[in-house]
């Protein structure tokens, strides 16, 4: 049998951003040919051929033997402070890139001796090898949200709409290395870096392209997640993630990066996968699959699909259903700060009305904060007196005014109600009457509940007798199966008392036959449908009506609005399509000039145009 060996290169260079240095040496051990030394050449690089363990070694879990080798690394040069490395992974056919990060010498101290001579890594055992994950903890709830919730009250009718943010990949990203309560080291590296490093601890080189690919994604997914939701500044940590794979994933610092994920990563840590008409970054949440489950993905399993012919798309659907797709986040320098600077009485922008749906929407699950009507974006008492009241129930100073610590208290809150940083996530959405996918029942709560309700009280107003009108408060109880049941009845569907997509189609249909969110459309639907190759006014109207449309719905990229109804116009269309419930054909009939004006109509008032 041949013998197996793989390639590991080291590149020498000068820490804070100096170049590469040439005439280092790089000082090899173990890997099965005891001791070797290779110089630094005028690229700074020295490569190495290492005895490594058969390929099949790493393609099945807990193998006999470890599916990769190590070896450790001195690495010496005047002038610079020795690095020593400690178990570097080699994998067969494989090749491993060790970037040393070289820092001078520091100036002797008093008596003469340098106070640092030798800096020292250690990389770990593979995170597979290892024994894989302990349980991931969920970000549930904590004492303080469990103890506060109580029964829920009735309230009139509030407007609670998503407040879209966008998803971006920051130039760099803060990693705590330790779980979130820990006094450990806070690492600031370039997002592009931070995915490699997690790919190349978390899964191995070996493994199927396609599997790699799919698990890339995901760890993408979840890293903007916690961007998306600011899920650690919100509790006031100065990080964003952490490499503890209790709570994020697996992230080992200067470790080396295996050429394959390093080239997989380059195309896709722009990648992450959302659910159907959800904005956020889906909290992909995974697991080895054999030394621990979860009701994510498993990576072992990801490989079994591989080998199965299964694309990315088809293996992350898997495991976290049809319903999924990728996107392509856009790239920034950073992520944008979400505090807008401090807010009071008398203000008036999206940023108050912002805040004002994010209370409305905890208010649900807090029913001692009032509810805020209407959510018009104006700073008036109603807004300082819920408050007040948040500001009571969560102990802090109770001033009416939103600071830095109120404002990501309430984010911390409202993502921890509606679950946004956990796979089950309510998700946040672009407001429309399309069926978001998931059926409405008893104990369910959220602003889908609260339209159900504003639409079936519209409903029993206009037909008297039919059923008593639920409650419009955002709970789904008793009150509002049975008129459910009732208005199942009436329309000859199956009577469950819960709202399918057969059910919640029915309810918007009645509310809208009936005159409900009646609208003056600003322009006639022109006659005859709009598709690729029309042009004129009327296309210049649905590519304007398409661009408002997107500032709530952000998988609709921006138009030129230039008359033409070409490709990127059909492509908004069929997404628009796609999120609003109708035959996604890409044409602008009658049913979709309908919606998009409805829609159009309905974010310009909000907007005050």
């Amino acid at each position: 049998m041949a013998e197996s060996r793989g390639t590991l290169v080291v590149t020498v260079r000068e820490a804070e951003g100096g170049g590469v240095l040439q005439g280092a040496a790089v000082i090899l051990t173990g890997g099965g040919r005891g001791s070797s030394t290779g110089i630094s050449d005028t690229d700074g690089a020295v490569t190495f051929s290492v005895q490594t363990p058969p390929m099949s070694a790493g393609m099945t879990p807990n193998p006999r033997e470890r599916p990769y080798s190590t070896v450790d690394l001195r690495i010496v040069i005047a002038g610079y402070v020795t690095v020593s490395i400690v178990g570097e992974q080699i994998f067969p056919g494989q090749t491993t890139r060790q970037t040393v990060m070289m820092g001078t010498l520091d100036r002797p101290s008093a008596n003469g001796t340098p106070t640092q001579l030798e800096r020292v890594i250690v990389i770990p055992e593979h995170h597979l090898y290892s024994g894989g994950d302990a349980p991931r903890v969920q970000n549930q709830q904590g004492p303080e949200l469990v103890s506060t919730m109580r029964t829920m009250r009735s309230v009139p009718a509030a407007a609670i709409a998503e407040t879209p943010r966008r998803v971006v990949v920051p130039e760099t990203i803060r990693v705590h290395l330790g779980p979130p309560g820990a006094n450990a080291q806070n690492v600031t590296v370039p997002f592009l870096d931070y995915i490699k490093n997690v790919a190349c601890s978390e899964i191995y080189p070996t493994w199927p392209e396609t599997s790699i690919i799919s698990n890339v994604i995901a760890q993408v997914s979840l890293a903007l997640n916690r961007l998306y939701t600011e899920w650690y500044p919100s509790q006031g940590y100065d990080f964003d993630i952490t490499n503890n794979t209790a709570y994020d994933q697996y992230y080992v610092h200067e470790r080396g990066i295996f050429d394959i994920i390093d080239t997989i990563v380059d195309g896709y840590f722009t990648n992450y996968i959302a659910r159907g008409r959800q904005l956020e970054p889906l909290f992909a949440e995974y697991c080895d699959g054999a030394n621990t489950t979860c009701d994510g993905m498993s990576q072992w399993g990801t490989v079994a699909l591989a080998r199965r012919d299964y694309t990315p798309l088809q293996i992350l659907q898997y495991y976290y259903g049809t319903e999924v797709e990728i996107r392509e986040a856009e790239t920034a320098e950073v992520v944008p700060d979400s505090f807008p600077g401090p807010l009071q009485s008398g203000d008036a922008s999206t940023e108050v009305t912002t805040l004002q749906n994010r209370l409305n929407r905890i208010a649900i699950s807090f029913p001692a904060i009032p509810f805020i009507l209407p959510a018009d974006g104006t700073y008036g008492e109603t807004t300082a007196t819920a408050v007040r009241a948040f500001q009571r129930l969560f102990r802090l100073e109770e001033t009416g005014t939103v600071n830095r610590e109120t404002w990501y208290r309430i984010q911390y809150i409202y993502t921890a109600v509606k679950k946004l940083a956990e796979l089950g996530s309510e998700g946040e959405f672009p407001q429309s009457d399309a069926f978001n996918g998931r059926t409405l029942q008893v104990g369910d709560r959220g602003s889908e509940v609260l339209r159900v309700q504003s639409y079936l009280s519209y409903i029993a107003s206009a037909m008297p007798g039919m059923y008593t009108p639920p409650t419009v408060d955002g709970v789904f109880g008793n009150v509002t199966r049975d008129a459910v049941r009732a208005f199942q009845n009436y329309y000859g569907l199956v009577q469950t008392g819960t709202v399918n997509e057969a059910t919640w189609n029915a309810i918007v249909t009645s509310y809208y036959a009936l005159g409900g969110g009646e609208v003056v459309p600003s322009r006639p639907y022109p006659g005859t449908p709009l598709r690729r190759g029309s042009t004129g006014e009327d296309v210049s109207w649905v590519q304007t009506m398409l661009n408002t449309v997107s500032t709530v719905d952000l998988s609709l990229p921006t138009l030129a609005v230039d008359g033409i109804f070409g490709e990127r116009t059909e492509q908004n269309v069929r997404r628009f399509q796609q999120n609003y419930g109708l035959e996604a054909d890409g044409i602008v009939g009658p049913l979709t000039w309908e919606s998009l004006t409805r829609e159009y109509e309905r974010i310009s008032a909000a907007n005050g145009n």
